[in-house]
């Protein structure tokens, strides 16, 4: 009779590449991305830089994987195509519930979206990433707008930035072990959002 083998640990002492991610995400928060060497990031983890270096390549592809797991579900939400008859306003409270939804469910990292500076070409290209959902979410509030669902007097990209400044605002806050889930969150920000911007009709 065989004894039967111990399943295979990845990652030495036993992390695979996401749970690696996991912590280094968590130590660039910490202590900021620029601050964070790869020797302090191997230390974290009880590797020596030669294991890290099986898994990333570098630091700045951690930091790259990191930011795609904050962005990819984000430009998702805006890809998804409008429901027959949807109205303008309408779409607009979809993606902006299903934004919060991905912020509660990938705080970390969202976090870690917010903080990036453009020191490097990967941040560069996330913040551009991030401008490039903005112009598309302010085209919808325009959009919106212009069919007479939210009030006009207030520039469309002003609003955009206050919404998402309550929206990312939950990375300084929320906690996922209190009270509040997703959907509750998100129903109080539409509340808020939408009834200042209505139009009162």
């Amino acid at each position: 009779m065989t004894t039967p083998q111990a399943p295979a640990r990845r990652g030495r002492p036993g992390y695979d590449r996401d749970g690696m991610l996991d912590i280094a995400v968590a130590l660039f928060i910490e202590r900021g991305y620029d601050a964070t060497s790869v020797a302090d990031l191997a230390d974290r983890l009880g590797l020596t830089k030669s294991a890290l270096y099986h898994h990333f390549s570098a630091k700045e592809e951690v930091l790259a994987v990191a930011l795609d797991r904050a962005l990819d579900p984000l430009e998702a939400v805006l890809e998804t195509p409008a429901e027959p008859g949807e109205r303008p306003v309408e779409r607009l409270e979809r993606i902006l519930r299903a934004a919060v939804d991905v912020l509660v469910d990938r705080l970390e990292v969202v976090t870690l979206l917010l903080r990036v500076r453009g020191n490097s070409e990967t941040e560069r290209r996330a913040i551009e990433r991030r401008r490039t959902f903005d112009h598309r979410v302010t085209a919808l509030v325009r959009e919106a707008q212009d069919a007479g669902e939210l009030r006009a007097d207030i520039d469309a990209a002003v609003a955009t930035r206050l919404v998402f400044g309550m929206i990312n605002s939950l990375t300084e806050w929320y906690r996922p072990s209190g009270e509040l889930d997703a959907e509750t969150l998100a129903d109080d920000i539409l509340r808020v959002a939408l009834e200042g911007l209505g139009t009162g009709k």
